[in-house]
C-alpha cells in the first residue's frame, strides 16, 4: 500500500463494499498479524453493520467520507467524517455506516 493515496483507496474499497453481498469491504493499509500496530481501511456502504468482533484494547477511528454510528456496552458514539477520534480499552467499537 506504500504511496498509494488513502482517498483513492477507500474509493475503490466502498465501490467494493456497494458490491458485496455484506456490504462491507476491508484492506490492510500497515501491519497485520505480524507487526503491533495495524491499519485497516473500512468500507461499509450506506446501512451496513459489521458486527460484534475481536478488536485490540486500542484503536483510533479516522471517517474519511459518510459517518459512522459506534455501540458498545450500552453506549452510542456518532463519529462523522475527517474528525480523528483514539478508542481507549472498553470503548465503542464500529457499528455501521449511515
Amino acid at each position: 500500500m506504500e504511496g498509494r493515496s488513502l482517498t483513492e483507496l477507500a474509493e475503490e474499497q466502498l465501490t467494493t463494499a456497494r458490491e458485496a453481498h455484506s456490504g462491507r469491504s476491508a484492506v490492510t493499509v500497515y501491519g497485520g498479524r505480524e507487526h503491533r500496530l495495524r491499519q485497516t481501511l473500512i468500507a461499509l456502504r450506506a446501512g451496513a453493520r459489521l458486527g460484534e468482533h475481536e478488536a485490540p484494547p486500542e484503536a483510533t477511528l479516522q471517517v474519511l467520507s459518510g459517518s459512522v454510528a459506534l455501540h458498545a456496552g450500552g453506549a452510542d458514539v456518532d463519529r462523522v467524517r475527517r474528525r480523528p477520534r483514539h478508542h481507549p480499552p472498553a470503548a465503542p467499537r464500529p457499528r455501521g455506516h449511515r
